[in-house]
């Protein structure tokens, strides 16, 4: 006889902690310890792009974690980021996200991007620290940059350094 699975409801409370189900050899768990200290002093080096006043903000370290899950994935898309980080149980750990936090909205990015950060070198100086901390760790060579995936749809080809 065929088995089926049958619910009318279904749990009301699940006992679930994500770090419990991300892997000890996954790659964001290794990266976590030195992201998170490299981000140590973020929000005092944010501070003066943020006002006083209004509504509160999107945590600067969650859109650089959620930036940090698309370089390494090669998700370079903001609205297609933040659609994988919603449903990535690995991606919503590394971004400090419970299941029931909201993923920001996919403007967030670009607002950040061409509004209050625009005149700064503030993210590039944070993401540099974040790739030499994945290259003291040899998560990284620093050897080349991956630009894009070739057009059959094949793994990207580094391209030297001198070529980028």
């Amino acid at each position: 006889m065929m088995g089926r699975q049958d619910r009318d409801q279904g749990q009301l409370f699940y006992e679930f902690k994500l770090d419990e189900v991300i892997p000890n050899n996954h790659l964001l768990r290794w990266m976590n310890v030195f992201v998170t200290a490299a981000l140590a002093d973020l929000h005092q080096q944010l501070r003066p792009f943020y006002s006083e006043i209004g509504r509160p903000s999107v945590d600067p370290e969650l859109m650089i974690r959620m930036l940090i899950v698309g370089y390494c994935y090669g998700i370079r898309h903001e609205r297609r980021l933040c659609e994988e980080v919603r449903l990535h149980l690995a991606y919503r750990w590394f971004c400090n996200l419970d299941l029931d936090d909201k993923v920001p909205h996919h403007s967030t990015f670009s607002i950040n991007r061409l509004d209050r950060f625009r005149e700064s070198d503030i993210l590039r100086h944070i993401f540099e620290r974040v790739v030499a901390g994945c290259m003291v760790n040899g998560l990284v060579k620093g050897e080349g940059f991956c630009g894009r995936r070739q057009r059959d749809g094949s793994e990207c080809q580094p391209l030297s350094r001198q070529g980028a």
